[in-house]
């Protein structure tokens, strides 16, 4: 079997999928990291020259040869059109199986995969509805961000109001439900102590991106002043990209997420590592439904699985897929079709492309008109 041809599709509302055939005429789907999905879509055709004749199923081989080839490695624009490549490749040797990629990552640990939602709403009382409204649903773990954009050192007032959504959050979902919170890089690292502090009363199961995860030394402070796990890994690629902050300690959950960190084989190297440092694996997803599948596969087959993110309803495939994923009490059951489980429907995806204005980025400012972390 050889490769005969690569290409993406931009689809709204914000999906990059990768599509590879071959010459037996089995096609793989994948997906990339969609933000400046135009440099994504030229990172993947960028490599047209060294796929196309090639064994779709020698995986690990062209993923070495793509990232090793390049003196200028890594990033989110060279890892997510890797990442969308491989993903696509693994869809490929399952489906010339005739088995689910899990099953070729070692066999499944577990039966189903448990998932959470966002909830979210511009006051408190819609931010509690949604979560009353996602606990209704059966779901069993939630997440939202409680701060907006954040100064250096924030005023009183702005931190009791990030405090209070926690606590009406938490008082409206018991303490049977994993709460999470999200402070997105956003914070600095005195103010992520005195908010972690706050807020802890409330019980949630992690903060996430405390600060950004490049200072890896603030991180590893951080941890020795919260009582509440830290997550973060959703901006960092390949395992050598995540194995400082693992060899810190500084962290209780690692998020990798396979359109940029390197794809299906990476995200599970990056699992069994964490698993040697007793750290629990919750992959990132909050883009489209191949990217979901990857991720349901490496939860299947990675024993320190704690619990998958979903972002919305066409997270899941909506009509973009043609077999979209379905939950059922907070869990999805694991994909039992060969390769990724999922295919596209092609013709809705080329009858809704992306916004090109979706691409551009988003900005957020200080009241002063300084840039803001989004």
């Amino acid at each position: 079997m050889k490769i005969t041809r690569i290409s993406t599709l931009a689809v709204a509302p914000k999906f990059l999928f990768v599509k590879i055939e071959t010459d037996e005429g089995i096609v793989g789907y994948g997906e990339c990291l969609p933000d400046k999905a135009v440099i994504q879509a030229a990172a993947v055709q960028s490599f047209e020259h060294y796929l196309i004749g090639q064994d779709p199923t020698r995986i690990v081989h062209h993923w070495q040869a793509m990232v090793r080839g390049t003196f200028w490695r890594g990033g989110p624009s060279l890892g997510g059109g890797i990442s969308g490549i491989e993903l696509a490749l693994w869809d490929i040797l399952g489906k010339s199986l005739g088995v689910p990629v899990w099953q070729l990552l070692g066999g499944a640990v577990r039966d189903r995969i448990r998932v959470y939602y966002h909830c979210g709403g511009g006051t408190k009382e819609e931010l509690v509805a949604s979560a009353k409204a996602l606990m209704d649903q059966g779901f069993t773990g939630l997440k939202f961000n409680p701060t907006g954009k954040q100064r250096v050192v924030e005023a009183p007032g702005t931190i009791e109001r990030a405090v209070e959504r926690v606590r009406a959050v938490r008082e409206t979902v018991g303490n049977e439900v994993d709460v999470m919170l999200d402070f997105h890089g956003r914070v600095s690292p005195s103010m992520a102590v005195i908010l972690e502090e706050e807020m802890r009363p409330y019980r949630p199961t992690f903060i996430e991106e405390p600060v950004l995860p490049e200072n890896v030394p603030a991180l590893t402070k951080l941890a020795t002043q919260f009582k509440t796990p830290i997550a973060t890994g959703e901006r960092l690629f390949t395992r050598w990209g995540f194995r400082e902050i693992l060899e810190s300690g500084a962290i209780g959950i690692i998020q990798p997420d396979p359109c940029v960190a390197g794809g299906v084989f990476e995200t599970r190297q990056i699992a069994a590592m964490a698993e040697t440092y007793y750290v629990g694996l919750a992959p990132h997803n909050p883009y489209g439904p191949l990217n979901l599948a990857a991720c349901l596969h490496v939860a299947a087959a990675s024993p320190n699985f704690f619990i998958q993110e979903i972002f919305d309803v066409t997270r899941l495939g909506g009509r973009a897929v043609k077999q979209p994923f379905e939950v059922v009490n907070g869990y999805i059951e694991l994909p039992t079709r060969p390769g990724l489980g999922i295919d596209l429907d092609e013709e809705y995806c080329l009858a809704n492309p992306m916004e090109p204005q979706v691409d551009h980025g988003r900005w957020f400012f200080e009241d002063d008109g300084s840039v803001a972390d989004w």
